[in-house]
């Protein structure tokens, strides 16, 4: 019987989903569930700052970034999608490369930012991805990550999970990230809920944060490194 291995896997399917990605993810950060991030990062983030785009796709998101004035690195498990980025994007202030959350090819403290948006939930241990982070942040550094929240379609990946078939996407939710990073080494600074039409325009200001998260796509947030 062959052993499952994630990295394989999630490679092999991130491939098979590069032409569906390329054709939505410039939609997706430009008027769909991604546009508020990166005026969330600049927030808190200065120009110029060296950023790693960690689960970057096709590049669109790094280009974004690198647009607002930023140097950017993107990274991404698929070949695929680092080979499209690298023909339509690569320049001198945006570079790609093919890699694993759990094992970054980055020497330590080599980025005084990070931004992870859906990213954390497609690796095996999210633990391990989420120490590499920290290992290739700065001290005092700003990782922006977003997690998807209950309600996003995405995470019928895990579906599968439930027959004891094996999946690439973990179910994570995000207040288990943020117990996570409070526990091992990082400050929460801010953070922000992606809703679902439904939801839009609903005034959620006065719910809990926990009830606030039940209800959103994704939650995004702001951790500084200690």
């Amino acid at each position: 019987m062959t052993s499952f291995n994630w990295h394989q896997e999630a490679e092999r399917q991130w491939n098979d989903r590069v032409e569906f990605w390329n054709a939505n993810s410039k939609n997706m950060w430009d008027e769909g569930s991604r546009k508020t991030i990166i005026p969330f990062l600049q927030e808190h983030v200065e120009a110029g700052s060296k950023v790693a785009d960690l689960g970057c796709g096709d590049g669109y998101g790094s280009y974004k970034l690198e647009q607002e004035g930023y140097n950017v690195t993107g990274l991404d498990i698929s070949q695929d999608m680092i080979a499209r980025a690298k023909a339509r994007l690569e320049h001198e202030r945006l570079q790609f490369v093919q890699g694993d959350l759990t094992h970054l090819p980055f020497e330590k403290e080599s980025f005084d930012a990070i931004m992870a948006v859906n990213s954390l939930e497609w690796t095996e241990v999210p633990y391990k991805g989420l120490e590499e982070m920290k290992r290739v942040l700065k001290k005092g550094g700003q990782l922006c990550i977003g997690i998807l929240g209950p309600t996003a379609k995405p995470r019928m990946n895990s579906y599968r999970r439930v027959y004891g078939e094996e999946v690439i996407c973990n179910t994570m939710m995000p207040w288990e990230l943020r117990q996570m990073a409070e526990e091992t080494g990082w400050n929460l600074i801010d953070g922000h809920g992606v809703y679902k039409r439904e939801v839009e325009g609903e005034d959620v200001s006065h719910f809990p944060v926990e009830l606030k998260q039940a209800l959103t796509f994704m939650w995004v947030f702001l951790f500084e490194k200690k």
